[in-house]
């Protein structure tokens, strides 16, 4: 699946960039924290889900201002500011009505804008959200976050990431904390984690006309399930949705049973897993392992240790959800080339 990507100004003159993939009625994502459009569709767990949420849909994603792709804002975020970079990315598809999906931080925001504009919702979706962000966590571990992101981002991003993607191998939450520190600067990661501890959205919520669906993780450590059940409570007729699992970031863990809570309520057919995407070097790796070579062979081909050849070796089967070399081989056969 391709993404094409293109670029939007918001009223006061912020230059956004958006990316659209899939075809069909618009689902426009709100993300979370901090996103990348390009790095987030090279990381393989990440994609695979966007592409499973794209299917049957024209997947329109955004950066929000100071991350990613997209330009500064002159001033600190703010609950307004997001609502009007959603608006500008929401006015380009056109008057007819739109689903909406916010995660993360994305979905306050989300429900923010759906009761401001309740004739452009068609359908919303909120995932691991809040309504007030005051209870994620108490005031002593909100200033210790803030202040480890803003002295030390390198340090805060492996924490934060420990936090949001448990259940990710070792290898993928160092490359998550990295990707983290690409999509933006410290001092803006800080500041858009300060406007998560302090939105209130209770008093918009009995605004949002649209059907809504309410997702959430039972052991989500980032987010208590509470806030969750209260985003729902909040809304008229929301339905709420608790599946098993405690990573907070939407592909990690248990993503099939997430995106066929989401694409069934869309109207879409549910979701398998999303397919397995390797990186290029994991895909040179399993061919060499379809060939019949060992580590130690495969690291003297590659000229690499043969500890190295192990970990990708592992990171394979990992991602692929396989237990032996022997389906690496198959899997390669059949869908790798």
């Amino acid at each position: 699946m391709l993404q094409r990507t293109g670029r939007v100004t918001t009223g006061d003159g912020v230059e956004l960039a958006y990316a659209e993939s899939g075809t069909g009625r618009p689902l426009v994502y709100v993300a979370g924290w901090l996103g990348h459009l390009d790095l987030s569709w090279e990381l393989p767990e990440e994609r695979g889900y966007l592409e499973a949420l794209a299917r049957g849909r024209r997947l329109v994603r955004y950066d929000r201002a100071g991350t990613g792709l997209s330009a500064a804002a002159s001033g600190a975020p703010s609950l307004e500011a997001e609502v009007a970079q959603l608006s500008a990315v929401v006015e380009r598809l056109g008057p007819e009505p739109v689903d909406v999906m916010g995660v993360s931080l994305g979905a306050p925001v989300a429900a923010a804008w759906a009761a401001a504009h309740p004739d452009r919702v068609r359908r919303l979706v909120l995932y691991g959200g809040w309504a007030l962000g005051a209870e994620l966590s108490p005031p002593s571990a909100r200033e210790h976050m803030l202040g480890l992101v803003g002295a030390h981002w390198g340090l805060g991003s492996d924490v934060l990431t420990a936090v949001f993607a448990p259940d990710l191998a070792s290898a993928d939450r160092a490359q998550l904390a990295r990707y983290q520190r690409a999509c933006a600067p410290a001092e803006t990661a800080r500041e858009l984690l300060a406007l998560g501890y302090r939105i209130d959205v209770r008093g918009l919520l009995g605004h949002v006309a649209s059907p809504t669906l309410v997702v959430h993780r039972t052991g989500d450590r980032a987010v208590p399930v509470s806030e969750g059940r209260a985003l729902a409570a909040g809304i008229p007729g929301a339905r709420f949705v608790e599946l098993p699992g405690r990573s907070h970031l939407p592909y990690a863990g248990d993503t099939a049973a997430l995106l066929t809570a989401v694409r069934r309520f869309l109207g879409l057919r549910g979701a398998r897993r999303p397919a397995a995407v390797l990186t290029p070097r994991q895909q040179e790796v399993a061919g060499l392992v379809a060939e019949g070579l060992t580590n130690r062979e495969i690291a003297a081909r590659l000229g690499i240790e043969e500890r190295s050849a192990e970990g990708h070796v592992e990171r394979i089967r990992l991602r692929l959800g396989v237990r032996s070399r022997a389906q690496i081989a198959a899997w390669h056969a059949g869908r790798g080339r």
